[in-house]
């Protein structure tokens, strides 16, 4: 899988997009309000703990609105801070902060939630397991939310279907699972496959042709457990399906090599942050 990499012209563009969305067609009508020739300091602060992710989205928020706004970072991105703590300080003419205070919040508290709930799952499960995003990301948003879970300390699956072979229940209930496996091997062209099975007879038809990794979706601890015992001589070893804060450590002490959440980018809570003058 090609790996994330979120360049500054991504960065700049992607906020160019947030911003237009936020001032189309008339500006900040009440921030006009203010008069700008007033220069405060702003003081970024965590209302939580969380991974802080994000900073340089924020910054360049501030940066496209007005260029002489200083965003001073205070914490490391990808670091863990606690409740009240000082995130950065901003400086510049009031307006100008004003105006981009909540596109810049936007950015922070998603991309630190994604974090944040990603490295709860890390801390649960012993080194050997691996926390997994998967495809169930927000249209155009995927590279943001992949880069998160990496400074959560999880790792990405595929980015898009171009990138690895992932047979999966609905393509194995349109064909049969072994012929798809065979035309995989046989088309692979340097590409990682994936398979995904829902029972043990599912395995035992397909053990022994040479793919990546055995995805094991929605099963039950002790059918997990077996799995894994039959499969780890051969392949890497996946579980999926359902899985939460209250489940995860039992999966991981299967012995599964990794487990793929997809709630760690579609259902993870902002983090709250706040500007305070």
């Amino acid at each position: 899988m090609p790996q994330i990499k979120l360049s500054n012209y991504y960065i700049k563009n992607t906020v160019k997009l947030a911003l237009n969305e936020d001032l189309y067609p008339s500006g900040d009508i009440t921030s006009n309000l203010v008069k700008n020739t007033k220069s405060i300091k702003v003081r970024l602060i965590s209302n939580q703990k969380a991974i802080v992710a994000g900073l340089d989205f924020a910054k360049q928020t501030f940066k496209l609105i007005d260029s002489k706004i200083k965003f001073n970072i205070k914490r490391k991105e990808g670091s863990s801070v606690k409740k009240n703590e000082l995130i950065a300080i901003i400086e510049g003419k009031a307006e100008n902060i004003l105006i981009g205070e909540r596109v810049a919040l936007n950015f922070l508290s998603h991309i630190s939630g994604i974090a944040t709930k990603t490295n709860n799952f890390v801390n649960l499960v012993n080194k050997k397991c691996k926390i997994c995003c998967t495809r169930k990301t927000i249209p155009t948003l995927r590279v943001i939310q992949k880069y998160a879970v990496k400074l959560g300390g999880g790792i990405n699956h595929r980015f898009n279907l171009s990138d690895e072979f992932l047979i999966k229940d609905n393509h194995i209930a349109s064909s049969d699972i072994k012929t798809l496996v065979s035309l995989a091997i046989k088309n692979k062209k340097g590409r990682k496959i994936t398979v995904e099975v829902d029972n043990l007879k599912q395995l035992n038809q397909i053990i022994g042709l040479k793919f990546n990794t055995i995805l094991f979706d929605n099963m039950n601890i002790k059918t997990l457990k077996a799995g894994v015992k039959i499969a780890k001589k051969y392949y890497e070893t996946e579980a999926s399906g359902n899985i939460d804060l209250k489940s995860v450590k039992k999966i991981a002490a299967t012995g599964v090599d990794r487990i793929s959440i997809g709630g760690i980018t579609h259902s993870a809570p902002a983090v709250d942050f706040k500007l305070e003058i």
